[in-house]
């Protein structure tokens, strides 16, 4: 028997960096956090603990903040780019460099008659993604968001499903629909106007929720991740993960009264998760990009 060493790698999780551009009175926050994957020739550290080839993992979270301060991060998907184009190029033994950013969105304060230049609040409940994938003769970015919570109360319905024992779901034709919407999408390319296509592709995908008669929130999900690829030729596919947040209607016929679809408890768990890529027919392979 042989036993060998099978993939591996590495890297440097969960960097937080603030940058704040200071240029003219209106500051600007940039919100991050990075995390880097370095993937290549490390077997020997890992079999005979010969490190000459393994970028310390300090070394990249110190490359994230001085990356920072030669340059404004700008966009994260721009960011993710030069971190990772840096350490598959100018690191021989690095044969894959793979960075994921969180994005958190700051605004500025009102203040009196207008916003505070130099106070801001986080804002939303979803996260902007962008993973970036580089290899020695090839790029993929990959962006998203992560728990966008929505909710519609009413044109969801459910009903049809097979029954046996231990079915004890009742059919409906008028529910509460929510979720904690994370999606990722492929780009065909990476010269993107990476913020309008976000911004894009965010509106998309919370219009087709809000307008859809939803039969299933399986439907809904084709129906988002249809809408997107019609509407940015620039995406080549869209993963869209969707947890059902159930909402049940209260029984309140003991209190002598009716619920008109009015009072609900909402459970937190367990919930179903409705998962599903909706691509095109002549998308490109996806190489490592996921």
């Amino acid at each position: 028997m042989t036993i060998v060493l099978g993939d591996n790698q590495y890297g440097k999780a969960e960097t937080h960096l603030v940058h704040v551009n200071r240029d003219g009175e209106r500051h600007q926050v940039t919100d991050f956090l990075v995390s880097i994957s370095l993937a290549g020739d490390f077997s020997a550290s890992h079999l005979t603990g010969d490190n000459s080839k393994v970028v310390p993992t300090d070394t990249q979270k110190n490359t994230v903040f001085a990356f920072a301060k030669e340059a404004p991060p700008g966009q994260p998907e721009e960011f993710g780019l030069r971190l990772a184009r840096h350490f598959v190029r100018d690191f021989d033994a690095v044969s894959r460099a793979r960075v994921h950013i969180e994005a958190f969105q700051w605004t500025h304060l009102d203040a009196g008659e207008r916003p505070d230049p130099h106070a801001f609040e986080r804002i939303g409940s979803d996260r902007r993604l962008a993973t970036v994938t580089c290899a020695k003769d090839a790029e993929w970015v990959v962006s998203g968001l992560a728990d966008l919570v929505v909710m519609k109360t009413t044109d969801s319905e459910f009903y049809g499903y097979p029954r046996d024992r231990y079915t004890t779901l009742e059919e409906t034709h008028d529910r509460i629909l929510a979720t904690a919407l994370t999606a990722r999408w492929r780009y065909v390319s990476t010269e993107q106007d990476w913020f309008s296509s976000f911004m894009a592709t965010r509106s998309t995908l919370t219009e087709v929720f809000a307008l859809h008669h939803s039969l299933a929130l399986q439907q809904t999900l084709y129906a988002m991740g249809e809408a997107v690829l019609k509407e940015s030729p620039e995406i080549a596919e869209i993963r869209i993960s969707m947890p059902n947040k159930h909402h049940f209607a209260v029984d309140l016929s003991p209190f002598g009264l009716e619920n008109q679809n009015e009072v609900f408890y909402a459970s937190d768990r367990p919930y179903g998760l409705i998962e599903g890529t909706v691509t095109r027919d002549d998308a490109s392979e996806a190489g490592q990009a996921w």
